[in-house]
């Protein structure tokens, strides 16, 4: 005869249906209970965590201990509801018409919740208290929290709110404001354990206390992911849970594989690295998730390094972690962290990447490399014991502290104090300079242009010496132009320069200086007999450019004026003559 009996999950069948079933969620029994028993209730409450910790059935656990009367029905509240009367078995059966449950989910809108408050007029149909569970509360609309803000601040006497949610951030304050909140922990995988252990004898399974560990920690702290695992365990292995069964079903059977990729990394041998993660590719691995789980390892690593006693993990097999606490002991805590980094940002370019092989490939490149790096701390160790001259190439610009003053932040010296400098190679061409003048001609020589002009029009001259240059910086000056000076100056000169920035100007910049000699110009070439002939003649004309050159017997000591041109504006007409 065949049993036509419709088989219920393990979540489903082991649901708590008392405060006293709810598994790892202490404090909120704790204060629920001495609500309950004191008279205490608020008008509402908002249960939060990760998924499978028990929100929604706690809510409705509330519901039956407010509406609980008793085997006899004369009871009142009680924070252990009896499961027999009429309320409690009408809710534990999602049937009862004061008790509402409410996925915001697929009722977000503010219509919904207008609906939600016409009916909170109304006294409840039998119940004590009429009570509204709203799950998955934050995907309510903004004006949805709105319209309910005044009801739940205010509701009926006999009404009661209770809302789930997974993202407490994206529910207004407003609404947190006006509920008692209950953060609901993650379970801990000892606690999953015993109660994964309960439900096996009660099913008549036989489970190895490793698989069930195995599936406790796959979990991740949720009671149903837990349930879903260890039901499909028991479906799969035929009433017998074995560790090596779940390692294979929760993706735990390459961990050898990726224990080797990760030591043949960390040693630098990067074609054998390559190779292995070829066969893991070819085997149907996710680039990223091999990354991911090389990430995982290295957390692993490092918890293991500073607590070596964690190296006892149900996860693994004991070969595997015989091999991974060894690893854990010789690799510094420098190279794990280092590894850390390099993974952290090689699976962010993985998945940016066209191709997720080829970038983590380039992943495993780059930390074979780095493997062959010594550890920073060795490294200055060597250094000041003079038993290593590593080759540390020499910054291209001195360094120095920047300065608060206008907020410019090249090289910032006040006083006599000159920035660091670093030797460098020998010039090209050594020449002498006994002005900023000399240096802005020189740089233009060099087709240095930029820094030419940055020369002459940002450099306020403070004092020049040989070797030593004080100047202010104008506005927009480039941030390095100091730095670019000493270096130019030091190739040029074949010398080491100071170069300070001060805080207060000094004289013109040059082109500044051009600019008032033109002018100045202009003025006594405005009393030359024959410009004063020339300006008369056309009324409104004025001297636009002035240009020196040599006479026509090219004596290089006699110049003679000569005119590049006037800009002619005789009223009226505009016209240049």
């Amino acid at each position: 005869m065949t049993d036509n009996t419709e088989y219920r999950v393990l979540a489903r069948k082991y649901r708590p249906t008392t405060f006293a079933d709810l598994v790892g969620q202490e404090a909120l029994v704790r204060t629920l209970k001495n609500a309950i028993e004191t008279n205490r209730v608020a008008q509402a409450y908002i249960l939060t965590g990760i998924r499978g910790v028990g929100k929604t059935t706690s809510a409705r656990i509330i519901a039956r201990a407010l509406n609980c009367v008793g085997p006899d029905g004369k009871g009142g509240m009680t924070a252990e509801p009896c499961g027999v009367c009429e309320h409690c078995r009408a809710i534990a059966e999602d049937r009862h018409v004061d008790v509402v449950e409410i996925d915001a989910a697929s009722n977000t809108g503010v219509a919904n919740v207008r609906e939600i408050i016409e009916t909170t007029r109304y006294n409840p149909t039998s119940a004590r208290f009429k009570i509204y569970i709203i799950d998955e509360v934050h995907m309510l609309s903004t004006a949805a929290f709105n319209a309910l803000l005044k009801t739940l601040e205010e509701p009926p006497e006999r009404v009661k709110f209770i809302f789930a949610t997974t993202e407490i951030r994206k529910v207004p304050t407003t609404v947190l404001s006006r509920c008692q909140r209950f953060d609901l922990r993650r379970v801990e995988p000892d606690v999953l354990t015993a109660h994964f252990k309960n439900i096996v004898a009660k099913e008549n399974v036989t489970a190895e206390d490793e698989a069930l560990k195995l599936i406790a920690r796959a979990a991740d702290g949720s009671v149903r992911d837990g349930l879903s695992l260890l039901d499909q365990a028991i479906a799969h292995g035929g009433g017998n849970v074995t560790a090596e069964f779940v390692r294979a079903m929760i993706g735990l059977a390459d961990r050898a594989a990726v224990v080797d990729l990760y030591e043949q990394v960390m040693k630098g041998e990067i074609r054998d690295a390559l190779d292995s993660f070829e066969r893991q590719y070819a085997s149907g691995a996710d680039p990223v998730i091999v990354l991911q789980d090389m990430l995982e390892l290295t957390h692993w690593l490092t918890r293991v390094k500073i607590a070596p006693e964690l190296a006892d993990d149900g996860t693994m097999a004991a070969a595997e972690r015989e091999r991974c606490a060894a690893m854990a002991e010789k690799l510094p805590m420098s190279v794990l962290t280092r590894t850390w980094q390099m993974l952290l940002k090689g699976v962010d370019e993985t998945l940016k990447a066209p191709s997720e092989k080829q970038a983590a490939e380039m992943v495993l490149i780059r930390l074979a490399y780095a493997a062959d790096m010594p550890a920073p701390a060795d490294l200055i160790k060597d250094i000041r014991s003079g038993h290593a001259a590593p080759s540390i190439p020499a910054p291209s610009a001195p360094v120095s502290a920047p300065s608060a003053q206008s907020g410019w932040s090249g090289v910032r010296v006040s006083g006599n104090t000159a920035p660091v400098l670093q030797p460098s190679a020998q010039p090209q061409e050594t020449v002498m300079f006994n002005s900023l003048a000399d240096i802005a001609a020189y740089a233009y020589k060099q087709n240095e242009m930029m820094f030419a002009y940055n020369v002459e029009n940002f450099v306020s001259l403070v004092s020049f010496e040989q070797g030593k240059i004080e100047f202010f910086p104008m506005e927009r000056a480039p941030h390095n132009l100091a730095g670019e000076m000493v270096e130019k100056l030091r190739l040029w000169t074949g010398r080491q320069w100071i170069v300070s920035v001060v805080g207060h100007q000094g004289g013109q910049t040059l082109i500044q200086q051009a600019r008032a000699n033109s002018e100045n110009l202009k003025k006594t070439m405005s009393q030359h007999p024959l410009v004063t002939a020339v300006l008369k003649a056309f009324p409104g004309a004025k001297i636009d450019t002035i240009r020196l050159k040599k006479d026509e017997q090219g004596d290089d000591d006699d110049y003679g004026y000569g005119f590049d041109g006037f800009a002619a504006a005789p009223a009226g007409e505009g016209d240049d003559e």
